[in-house]
């Protein structure tokens, strides 16, 4: 589904009210776990983690890579990735793919490079700056913000560090692709040929709260560079009148009947007219239309409960006898407890 340029200005533009702080998501505990896993599996050990799987780190264009060769000054020193995903390194006239590769895997690239020139030189690499995936959360969390990662990281895990849904949210995640095509298939490189995997472009994709909560296969995938994750406030329906507490109530995942909703507000007020329910609902044109119902006949399961639908308004009048009768043993127990009393003879 494509998105309007409006729409996309209108996501950045609150990214960008957000402030200026950019949280990290770390890398080390999950970098240190994969190094240890996989280079000690077979390439027929069931165990190994195919690169849909691989959470580690893989440069994007815009980091800054600081590269060290043991004994070798001249061929040390700091490079930035390039938008193709390219790198230019000592000694050698072609540049090179960098982008979607590890920090490990780039290192034994190089160093079969040099292999030319150095007797088993020892190259070791590491990202010194992360700049090629900003990732923004906004909407109904805890801790909305920019977050930079410093490894693929599942939607779960970066809504986990936004503080996660708060009381607000909705059934919905909406995820807005905003980085464009990957230089990536798969999550690995592609080797630089030019075909490259649009990973949504300015597509929206959306996913069940609920499911994404539980990591059910296909509601949790890794987010993409540039992804605007946006939690929207749950659609409301609005209870009025005489009622013990006038609210709004968010429509979760449970349906919210006109008998629940009037008792979430706390039920209806000593003269709250309970035989006369007004429902007001916006029409698909924008008309107003009334439904009236009987809570008391829906009460003694004489009446359907009707399920209510977002903005409706339930509004419980007033019942004119019980207010005079109200206002008359108010009157009687204030004149009791304040007045004198006297005796007729």
């Amino acid at each position: 589904m494509r998105i309007s340029s409006f729409t996309k200005a209108l996501f950045l533009r609150t990214v960008s009210v957000l402030g200026l702080a950019i949280f990290i998501i770390p890398s080390s505990l999950a970098q240190a776990q994969q190094d240890a896993a996989v280079p000690s599996a077979s390439p027929n050990d069931a165990t190994v983690k195919t690169s849909t799987d691989d959470i580690r780190y893989r440069i994007g264009p815009g980091d800054v890579l600081s590269i060290a060769v043991r004994k070798a000054p001249e061929l040390s020193g700091s490079v930035r990735v390039d938008q193709r995903g390219m790198i230019r390194i000592p000694m050698v006239a072609d540049e090179l793919f960098a982008a979607c590769h590890t920090e490990s895997e780039l290192a034994a690239q190089i160093k079969t490079l040099y292999l030319e020139y150095k007797h088993d030189p020892i190259v070791e690499i590491f990202v010194s700056d992360f700049q090629s995936r900003p990732v923004s959360v906004i909407g109904a969390v805890d801790k909305p913000g920019p977050f930079r990662l410093q490894r693929r990281v599942r939607l779960l895990e970066v809504i986990s560090y936004a503080g996660g849904p708060t009381d607000k949210a909705g059934r919905v995640i909406d995820v807005i692709h905003t980085g464009g095509p990957s230089l990536c298939k798969n999550g690995v490189a592609d080797g630089g040929s030019g075909n490259v995997e649009t990973v949504g472009g300015d597509a929206l994709t959306v996913f069940r709260l609920d499911e994404t909560l539980k990591g059910k296969e296909g509601s949790n995938p890794f987010v993409q560079p540039g992804d605007i994750v946006s939690l929207p406030e749950a659609d409301k329906v609005f209870v009025i009148g005489h009622v013990v507490e006038p609210k709004s109530i968010a429509l979760k995942d449970k349906p919210i009947t006109v008998s629940r909703a009037i008792a979430i507000a706390g039920g209806a007020a000593r003269d709250g007219k309970k035989d006369h329910v007004r429902i007001i609902r916006e029409g698909a044109g924008g008309e107003k239309q009334e439904m009236f119902v009987d809570l008391g006949a829906i009460q003694s399961r004489k009446a359907p409960d009707i399920t209510l639908l977002p903005n409706d308004i339930v509004e419980v009048g007033v019942s004119t006898g019980k207010t005079i009768l109200s206002i008359l043993t108010g009157s009687a127990s204030s004149v009791l407890a304040n007045g004198v009393v006297r005796v007729i003879p």
